[in-house]
């Protein structure tokens, strides 16, 4: 360790050990801010200025010429330059010349590709940065957590990572998971108010939190202490730099194939090198000049068999798919996830606001006995109360205000009043289910800051799925009987209430009382009571609602944390309050045409079956004859049993996280590829455990997206299906140019190999044979990457992972285009010599003759074969006629920028002696024009009875 990295060290440790021996008071006394407050605008600008960001420093970014020496590492590039070097050796310095200026060239144009793919990668990384819920300007607000600065007061909720090293300020039952740090495996008890000693290891500093570490229970407040690279974390990163070098599946694939061709190019080119040695006659006798032109034949012939710029152009293409990926409102985490989207076989979702709008709306209330409805949609805070169906005023039954008090106190949601350019008006912090309980109460009149002014919260026992409710314990400072709470004459023995939201027969379980609606007493819970409530909340969830159970007791003093439980006993239901977050409109369709892909979705709720029905139903997700289940079924349940049970079972309510594990295991097991949606802390083992991961972007916490493979940004399902449709595309798209490359390839090997074996001479000389390579085929290559997809590609079956790149068909294809190429430009070069030197075929074996027509009418045959054979190229299946012949512009710029190459070749005086050609006339052209022509309705052909639609 270097001198200064220890002093970074000491410099870290005791920024945090001199906030830890700090009271609370202390700490917002040095870093000058207020709890209430936080810190202004002006001192955000000021600090960000001092501190900079909050966030690590990266790995230096490879420099332009590290990226060009990269570039020249190739074997065949080395194999190249070599050939470059022996022929400026032996005087030919026009092929030598030629030559590096196509190497350099190809270099410029890999380095150009792949800073382009590391931008769009780089900015998808930004996008994926995590959030903070801070303070600042007195209002709470969410920011990305790098504009964090020390002062900055932050609100920690279970499943956040910390955004920063804090002090916190205030704990409710927090705990928080350090073994990233530490390697402590237990999560540790946080406690804001103690005030340690001077000699604490950063383990045992109770009182603090650091970045990267998770908040898994519980919640609490800090004053950041310190940023960016000087956190504990920070301390770290200085000693060990991350870099992320993912290579997919499909990117080995290609380059084993690469690797194949490669080493089968390289015995070709052997045996062409010394088959055209030997046909030269006594090798004694053999000029220098004789000995260069075979070995470039050779080298060139390498070239043109190897695919070189496929790595690159599936890169770019991967590149362009994920930003497209990105506008679909899907942000993909992991390469290799765009490779396995396209195989899925059954999206597992959850319904709200994935299926659903995620704007819950409380529509129905049901306390004593009797129904409320309330009117308005969304966040929207303007709504009336009725009942059976006329506006009622809410003084004249006064337990359906304490239920909405109730509701207001066990909450940690917040509104506020959004932009002028938001028609809601307010815009949520927090749950939706939670903020759609404060609009209700907004819309009787009610308001956050009054009710948590009189009852403030003093402890809580934070909701999880297994307990399936939330407690909170709160002071009755300023009760009165006008407020909306139960209290009308406040003593001292009612000092304080405990109030509990929560899944309707849980909370009834743990109900003694009934409220009664004048809320002047308590009436004993019996048998008859309780099933009038259940059966209310059946009615109300067959109407496809979602039902929270309200209850309440009060206390004369506080049990102290470790004894909260104790609140949850002898408490007074108060009602129940329903609410609906309807259907996306777009989701319906999105099924549908999911369905047509062969893809089924499963719905996975924690909501009561009832709900999870009338949803499913309306959208059409429920297949006939398909089930729904139950978590209390699936305990019953048997791995196999489930296994089975999962081929027809469309929809899982009332589930719990390791429901979620067993059911992603059971799709599985039938061989199926799946996709897993989550939001929450106890969802991230079923997302991992998923083929693909779904993290939801807006209310998914910090651990599902960390452990997503992708992120919705809009928490939309039809973003699901749209990210499937483009790695649908993306994967089809790869599959097209492959298919153009190989086949270009080897009719170049081909048309090289077969005449120097007959000793014929090669067709094409060496640097017309690298022109192509560089010209005819890498630009189209390019284009086809940027193709939309076939019009039915959403109406195939998803693609078997194991299946290869080149499958039979293609292989048909390669082989059948291979030798229709290799046969036109073949006749081109015999056609071509025998214009020039008469019409006796056995003169073409004397290498006296003059081939420069041959060569010129050769080289423009296969170069204008490939580029409309690149049209093509752009369906494997459907007529370039049918999705429109020049459709993708970026096709048409590739085509003619290569058309206008090819042209300068053969017409440009000064480059004839450089690529051996010469300009044609009319009449070659009429020879021309059929043959190169050919190629392209092979193509054609083949789709129709190779790649023949099923």
């Amino acid at each position: 360790m270097t001198t200064m990295e220890k002093q970074e060290k000491t410099k870290t440790s005791s920024t945090a050990l001199s906030f830890s021996t700090s009271t609370i008071d202390e700490t917002l006394k040095s870093l000058g801010v207020s709890i209430t407050h936080g810190l202004s605008t002006a001192e955000v600008a000021e600090r960000t200025a001092k501190y900079g960001l909050n966030q690590l420093q990266e790995a230096p970014k490879r420099t332009f010429l590290q990226m060009v020496i990269d570039q020249l590492k190739g074997f065949v590039i080395i194999l190249l330059i070599v050939a470059a070097v022996i022929s400026g050796i032996l005087g030919e310095w026009v092929d030598a010349c030629a030559i590096l200026l196509i190497v350099v060239l190809n270099a410029v144009m890999g380095v150009i590709q792949e800073s382009r793919a590391e931008e769009a990668l780089a900015s998808l990384k930004k996008m994926a940065s995590p959030e903070a819920h801070v303070i600042r300007d007195g209002k709470r607000s969410s920011i990305p957590a790098t504009q964090l600065v020390p002062g900055d007061v932050v609100f920690l909720e279970a499943g956040n990572f910390i955004p920063a090293d804090l002090r916190l300020v205030e704990s409710v039952n927090l705990r928080v998971e350090e073994a990233a740090l530490t390697g402590e495996s237990l999560p540790i008890q946080k406690n804001a108010n103690v005030v340690l000693k001077s000699s604490v290891h950063v383990g045992d500093m109770t009182n603090c939190a650091f970045m990267g570490t998770l908040a898994n229970y519980g919640r609490g407040i800090g004053v950041v202490t310190a940023t960016g690279m000087s956190t504990q974390l920070g301390h770290i990163a200085t000693m060990l730099q991350e870099v992320e070098n993912e290579e997919t599946p499909l990117q080995k694939k290609l380059d084993n194939l690469g690797k194949t061709l490669g080493y089968a190019c390289l015995g070709v080119c052997a045996l062409v090198f010394i088959t055209g040695i030997l046909r030269a006659g006594d090798i004694t006798k053999l000029d220098a000049e004789h000995w260069v032109n075979q070995f470039m034949v050779a080298v060139s012939l390498a070239i043109a068999a190897v695919p070189e710029g496929l790595p690159a152009i599936v890169t770019i293409s991967l590149a362009l798919g994920m930003r497209e990926m990105v506008n679909r409102h899907a942000l993909i985490r992991r390469l290799s996830s765009v490779e396995t989207l396209g195989s899925a076989t059954v999206i597992c979702t959850d319904k709200t606001g994935t299926l659903t709008q995620n704007e819950m709306t409380v529509t129905r209330l049901w306390v004593d006995g009797q129904f409320f409805d309330i009117t308005g949609t969304g966040y929207a805070t303007e709504g009336k109360f009725l009942v059976d169906g006329n506006e009622i005023d809410l003084a004249n039954y006064p337990a359906a205000k304490t239920a909405l008090w109730v509701g207001m106190l066990n909450n940690d949601a917040h509104l506020e009043v959004a932009d002028q350019e938001d028609e809601k008006g307010v815009r949520i912090i927090g749950d939706p289910t939670e903020a759609s309980l404060l609009v209700a109460a907004a819309k009787a009149g009610a308001t956050l800051n009054e009710v948590n002014t009189s009852f403030p919260r003093t402890a809580e026992i934070p909701f999880d799925s297994d307990r399936k409710r939330m407690v909170t314990l709160h002071e009755a400072m300023a009760a009165n009987a006008e407020d909306f709470s139960p209290y009308y004459h406040p003593s001292s023995s009612e000092r304080y209430t405990a109030v509990v939201k929560g899944a309707p027969d849980v909370v009834l379980s743990l109900c003694k009382y009934m409220q009664s609606m004048d809320d002047q007493k308590t009436i004993p819970m019996d048998d008859e009571m309780r099933a009038r409530v259940l059966a209310a909340n059946d009615k109300m969830t067959k109407d496809a609602l979602r039902v929270l159970g309200l209850a309440f007791r009060t206390v004369d003093a506080h049990p102290g944390d470790e004894n909260l439980t104790a609140l949850e006993e002898d408490l007074v239901f108060v009602g129940l309050i329903g609410m609906i977050d309807p259907p996306r409109t777009e989701v319906k369709s999105a099924l549908l045409k999911a369905r047509h892909a062969g893809i089924r979705t499963v719905m996975i709720t924690g909501d009561y079956p009832n709900t999870a029905r009338a949803i499913g139903e309306s959208i059409g997700l429920i297949e006939p004859g398909h089930a729904v289940f139950t978590g209390a079924q699936i305990n019953e349940l048997s791995d196999e049993e489930l296994r089975k049970a999962a081929a027809t079972t469309d929809v899982y309510a009332r589930v719990s996280p390791e429901h979620k594990m067993r059911i992603v295991d059971a799709l599985r097991a039938n061989g199926q590829i799946v996709a897993m949606t989550g939001d929450g802390v106890n969802d991230a083992p079923a997302i991992k455990r998923a083929d693909i991961g779904i993290a939801m972007g807006i209310t998914g916490t910090d651990v599902a997206k960390q452990t997503a493979d992708m992120v919705l940004t809009d928490d939309n399902y039809a973003s699901i299906v749209a990210a499937v449709e483009q790695g649908r595309v993306i994967y089809s798209n790869i599959r097209k140019f492959v298919y153009f490359l190989i086949s270009c390839n080897l009719a170049e090997i081909l048309i090289i190999f077969i005449p120097t074996l007959l000793g014929l001479g090669s067709p094409l000389t060496a640097i017309q044979l690298l022109w192509l390579n560089l010209v005819s085929d890498g630009a189209p290559a390019l284009a086809l990457g940027t193709e939309k997809g076939d019009p039915d590609l959403m109406d195939q079956k998803p693609r078997p992972t194991n299946e290869p790149i080149i499958n039979k068909k293609m292989a048909i294809g390669v082989a059948i285009q291979t030798v229709v190429d290799t046969c036109t430009t073949l006749s081109a070069y015999i056609i071509g010599f025998l214009m020039v030197n008469g019409q006796t075929i056995d003169m073409i074996f004397d290498q006296n003759m003059d081939f420069t027509m041959a060569h010129t009418m050769a080289f423009v045959t296969l170069s204008l074969s490939e580029l409309i054979r690149a049209y093509a190229a752009r369906s494997e299946r459907y007529s370039v006629f049918k999705i429109g012949f020049f459709s993708n512009k970026w096709m048409n710029l590739a085509v003619l920028a290569s058309f206008l190459l090819v042209m300068f070749v053969v017409y440009v005086p000064f480059l004839n002696p450089i690529f051996n050609t010469q300009p044609l006339l009319l009449e070659e052209w009429l020879e021309v024009v059929p043959l190169f022509l050919i190629p392209f309705a092979a193509a054609e052909l083949i789709k129709r009875f190779v790649f023949s639609r099923d």
